[in-house]
Formats: structure tokens, C-alpha cells, sequence
């Protein structure tokens, strides 16, 4: 396989795994994007400059996730590896449960499709069986990849990735509050339990195949359907002021569940009438922030980043 441009541009968004019950396998791709421009060099020289999110945090060189996933997808198909230089235009949130990790991996396989001659041969089953294999998991990688709200699942043993796309009601508006504090997702899994209750998984069982009907059709039942009883509460210990606020909401009848591992948190609004402004459109959810935080936001930040429907894209540049 040889190489078919040396310029390309990847955009991907933001996502929110788990949404309460659907822990590994529900997620939702957020309208909040990182921006990869990518070029190939005929020297074997790596460099990756970093606007925004990660800035002067990240690896600039090799180790770069984007880095990886990219010498990860021409490894892949055959494609001779070359020196690189990135730029890449965060606004993704670090260490927040929006899907960072999984929006750099899935850029750096889409900058690898944009680069090889043959495009169709890293499809999007194909990245999402690579994104996962780098990832560890595919709830994050899926709704990143293909947009909207996705299942995700892996075949038991072969260990491969698979998604679906699932209906989203036309009224829901996501809200992410987004606190200053890290979490990482090798932390947050630290605290899980190998064991839960048979009840509890019976339980879990019931509120994601109910989040499923509450997501497409009827989200009046979004509060009981996010329901969770098998990481959010093991999870408190490491996050306490997240599930406080989830649990403030919830008392309001919000529903509010914990952003993939944290610490962020989702709230499921709905709009309250036309949606002409997914960052300013008002939602039912919208006096219970108010009156959880009292025009004190405390460090907190809203972001009303609506719903990214379409997924990551790519194109060639000339």
C-alpha cells in the first residue's frame, strides 16, 4: 500500500460514554470538536504543535496519541511510515469523561485514511476495530466515529468492535458541566468492584434497554431509564462533588448522570420549545441548575455543545 496524499484535516467530537446505565456500551457524540491537520515529511522528523486543550501538556513527538494511532492504521494496511508533522486544535476537555483519549485515536486513524491511496481499506469497521484495540473499549470510539448515539459491543473471545447507531428524540440538548478537576479513566476503573450483585446487574439490565426507548422515543422516561447501579456509586469516593451535583439534579428530577469516568457531569435536557441554538436554547433542565448552584458556579462550567450528528470527518488537502 503506498501513500495517496501528504496533507489531510480530521475532525472529531467530543463524547459521552456510559449515560448512566449503559456502562462500556452507550454513548452519545457531543457538537464540541478537536481539529487535526496533519502532513507527511520526507525526513523522519515528528512534530506536533498543540493549540488549546493539552498545550504544552502532551507529548509533541512519537508518543503523541495521535501519533500512535496514525503509525497504528498505516502499520495496519501496509503503508510505509514517514516523519510528521501535526497541529492539532483542542477544545475536548483533558481528563474530564468527554472522550478525549478516544477523539485522539480516532483522528490519527482517520488522518491515516486520508493519507494511504486506498482509503476503503481502513472503513469504519476496520478503525473502529483498531480504536478499540488502542482504547481498550468502544463506547467512546463508536459515537466518535460514526456520531449521534451509539451501541457498542465486542464479539466474546475474538474481541472484536462493533456499533450501532441509535434514533435520538429531536427535543434532547445535552449539557455538560464540566468541573476544573481531573479524573483519569485508569482511576476511575481502579475503584470498580470485579463482582456486583445479581440484583444490581438484573436492575442495570432493565434501566439501559429502557435508556435505549427513553433516548429515541420517549424521553419522558430519561429520568428512571439513567438510572445506575454498577459504577457510579463505587465511583463516589474519587469524585464525591460530581456525584453530589448528579445527585442534587436527580432530587429535581433531572437527569443528571456521571460523563463516561468523570468527573464531569451530563445533564439528558430536553428543549423547552423550538430548538434554533443548541448553545442557547432553553431546556427543562435549566432552573434546576439554577437553583443547585445559585449564580455560584464554584468553579464549574456549562457547555451546551448540542449533539454531533454526523461523526468524524476527514478530507485531503491540497
Amino acid at each position: 500500500m503506498r501513500l495517496g496524499a501528504d496533507r489531510a484535516r480530521v475532525r472529531v467530537p467530543a463524547t459521552s460514554a456510559n449515560l448512566g446505565p449503559g456502562f462500556d456500551a452507550l454513548g452519545l457524540a457531543l457538537a464540541l470538536h478537536d481539529d487535526v491537520e496533519v502532513r507527511a515529511l520526507g525526513s523522519a522528523e515528528v512534530v506536533v504543535d498543540v493549540v488549546g486543550e493539552g498545550a504544552g501538556e502532551v507529548p509533541s513527538g512519537e508518543d503523541h496519541l495521535v501519533v500512535r494511532a496514525l503509525r497504528h492504521g498505516l502499520d495496519h494496511v501496509g503503508a510505509p511510515q514517514t516523519g510528521l508533522h501535526l497541529t492539532c486544535r483542542n477544545r475536548i476537555p483533558h481528563g474530564r469523561g468527554l472522550g478525549s483519549s478516544a477523539a485522539a485515536v480516532v483522528a490519527g486513524l482517520l488522518a491515516a485514511r486520508a493519507l494511504v491511496a486506498e482509503p476503503e481499506w481502513l472503513d469504519d469497521d476496520v478503525v473502529l476495530r483498531l480504536a478499540t484495540e488502542l482504547e481498550g473499549h468502544p463506547d467512546n470510539a463508536a459515537p466518535a466515529l460514526l456520531g449521534g448515539a451509539t451501541v457498542a459491543w465486542t464479539d466474546a473471545g475474538a474481541g472484536t468492535a462493533h456499533a450501532a447507531r441509535l434514533p435520538v428524540h429531536e427535543t434532547l440538548l445535552p449539557i455538560a458541566v464540566v468541573p476544573t478537576t481531573r479524573l483519569s479513566t485508569s482511576h476511575a476503573r481502579g475503584v470498580l468492584p470485579a463482582q456486583v450483585p445479581h440484583g444490581d446487574a438484573a436492575f442495570q439490565a432493565g434501566r439501559a434497554a429502557l435508556l435505549v426507548e427513553a433516548l429515541g422515543r420517549r424521553p419522558d422516561l430519561l429520568l428512571p431509564a439513567t438510572l445506575d447501579r454498577l459504577h457510579q456509586d463505587y465511583r463516589r469516593s474519587v469524585m464525591p462533588e460530581s456525584l453530589a451535583l448528579v445527585d442534587a439534579l436527580r432530587a429535581l428530577d433531572v437527569p443528571a448522570v456521571v460523563s463516561g469516568a468523570g468527573p464531569t457531569v451530563l445533564v439528558l435536557g430536553r428543549a423547552a420549545g423550538e430548538i434554533a441554538d443548541a448553545a442557547t436554547a432553553p431546556t427543562d433542565a435549566d432552573r434546576a441548575l439554577d437553583q443547585v448552584f445559585g449564580g455560584a458556579m464554584g468553579g464549574w462550567r456549562i457547555v451546551r455543545p448540542g449533539i454531533d450528528a454526523t461523526g468524524a470527518t476527514w478530507r485531503r488537502l491540497p
